[in-house]
């Protein structure tokens, strides 16, 4: 491969490299215009996708997901070079650092890293068009764009999860949030042990972190539509979702540590856990302290949408400090919405909520993450017998390990719908799945089978929990009755 060719990676996608070595004039395209198209047509997909899932009583994430998996397979059966591209996900980052460093075309760089497969080859091809380095460009900023939006996200969460709540939720709401933790996690653990015994210990403790996740929001729907958001089990539910999250994302760091470092010893854990938990409480405990001291001071100097910059400015610091002692920085993120949550209400009367001034941003960049996530669910995976099965048992352990998490409570309340209100996984699920892939823990296959995972999880909920609600509420009027 020549030099120019090697060229065509650094350069804009509107600028060829013969232009740089002066041979043909240069083309003066903007190289933002394919990305501007390409995120239109996402956030159309989004909402599209998003408006018919709610119309049938579905969260919007779903529709989400199902457009980037429908539109990403069958344009990559059609052979699209863009899409087949973009649906390769984080493995194209990967191929572009190996072809700058060996200065190799990209083409190269996957005929050497990837298997020796059909879709290799379609792959390769798709480098090789006119349009490889102009969708590697799209991807590089579809990808980061998201990855905000994951912040945006978790950093939301934390400002919808009151730190005085957690405190009021009780034992019985600590007790569903740790055997819903921990069950799921085991039986993760031990479902891909069986099925893939090949793989490392760090893959199994990934997948089991993956299956901790808890997404609530489908639940507490379903509560509201039917007017019982005042059931024990709807408060019980939602306290155990808030210590849910905090225990998830302590899961998640440790295990996304354990795997980054290759080691795993009890020391080692044990500063992993002891990091991840001096970091919460410690952002958490001098957030408390000076946050609301400087937000005073703050507020006289009159800057227009001061809240809204701060509290984004803020979460980034978070995120970024959490990366640098080696945390994911979702866990930043999230300590940042945790105390952030109240402060802007008591403090500043603008008339709007933190919450409401990051509604439209939410808008804009979060579903970019879930319609990039769908695409790159490879259907063809699941054809093959081995990731169906994988598929299969991953949803049973998670099904089971969050049921398990209603026998925790008293008997006194409904079990099974305490149980069945913690099944969804949502977005924290793909979340988590996410960050396994950006680490390369996480394969196509499982990749795939994951998202089928959440998707069936968070689809199953509504009716079920419907049912259970209202046989307990026949079994009560049964035992009322003379």
């Amino acid at each position: 491969m020549t030099h120019s060719n090697a060229l065509v990676l650094v350069l804009p996608p509107g600028l060829r490299a013969e232009s740089a070595l002066g041979n043909t004039p240069i083309n003066h395209s903007d190289p933002v215009a394919p990305i501007l198209i390409a995120l239109m047509l996402i956030a159309l997909g989004a909402m599209v996708g998003g408006r018919l899932m709610r119309r049938i009583g579905q969260p919007a994430v779903l529709g989400e997901l199902l457009v980037g998996m429908l539109v990403a397979n069958l344009a990559y059966y059609f052979h699209r070079p863009t899409i087949t591209i973009l649906r390769e996900g984080g493995s194209i980052l990967t191929l572009v650092q190996a072809a700058l460093t060996h200065n190799v075309s990209l083409g190269e760089a996957a005929n050497h890293l990837l298997p020796a497969t059909e879709h290799t080859q379609r792959v390769v091809e798709a480098l090789n068009s006119p349009v490889g380095p102009v969708a590697v460009s799209v991807y590089q900023f579809v990808d980061l764009l998201s990855r905000i939006g994951v912040i945006v996200l978790l950093f939301l969460v934390g400002l919808e999860t009151s730190v005085r709540e957690m405190a009021k939720v009780g034992i019985a709401a600590l007790s569903v949030a740790i055997v819903g933790v921990v069950c799921p996690f085991l039986l993760g653990m031990g479902t891909m042990a069986l099925l893939l015994p090949q793989n490392s210990l760090q893959n199994d403790l990934f997948i089991g972190a993956i299956l901790t996740a808890t997404s609530v929001a489908i639940t507490a729907r379903v509560f509201g539509d039917l007017g019982q958001s005042q059931r024990i089990e709807a408060k019980i539910i939602l306290g155990a979702a808030v210590i849910d999250d905090v225990l998830g994302l302590l899961v998640l760091a440790v295990v996304s540590a354990v795997v980054v470092t290759g080691t795993f010893s009890a020391a080692a854990l044990f500063m992993i856990c002891l990091k991840a938990i001096l970091f919460l409480a410690g952002s958490i405990a001098v957030g408390l302290w000076i946050t609301p001291r400087f937000v005073k001071r703050a507020a006289r100097w009159e800057v227009k949408n001061f809240e809204l910059l701060f509290g984004l400015g803020f979460a980034f610091v978070l995120s970024w400090l959490a990366n640098w002692i080696g945390l994911a920085t979702i866990v930043g993120a999230f300590a940042a919405g945790l105390l952030l949550g109240e402060l802007f209400s008591e403090e500043l009367s603008e008339g709007h909520s933190l919450r409401d001034l990051l509604s439209p941003v939410e808008s804009l960049i979060v579903p970019i993450f879930f319609v990039l996530m769908g695409m790159q669910v490879k259907l063809e995976t699941l054809a093959n017998r081995e990731a169906f099965v994988i598929a299969t048992g991953l949803t049973a352990a998670a099904i089971v390990g969050k049921l398990a998490a209603g026998l925790a409570c008293s008997p006194k309340v409904n079990r099974l719908v305490v149980g069945i209100g913690m099944i969804p996984r949502g977005e924290v699920g793909l979340i988590f799945v996410s960050v396994g892939k950006g680490l390369g823990i996480v394969t196509d296959a499982v990749f795939s089978a994951v998202v089928m995972m959440v998707m069936v999880t968070t689809i199953l909920t509504p009716p079920l929990l419907k049912i259970a609600l209202e046989h307990g509420g026949a079994k009560r009027m049964q035992k009322a009755a003379p």
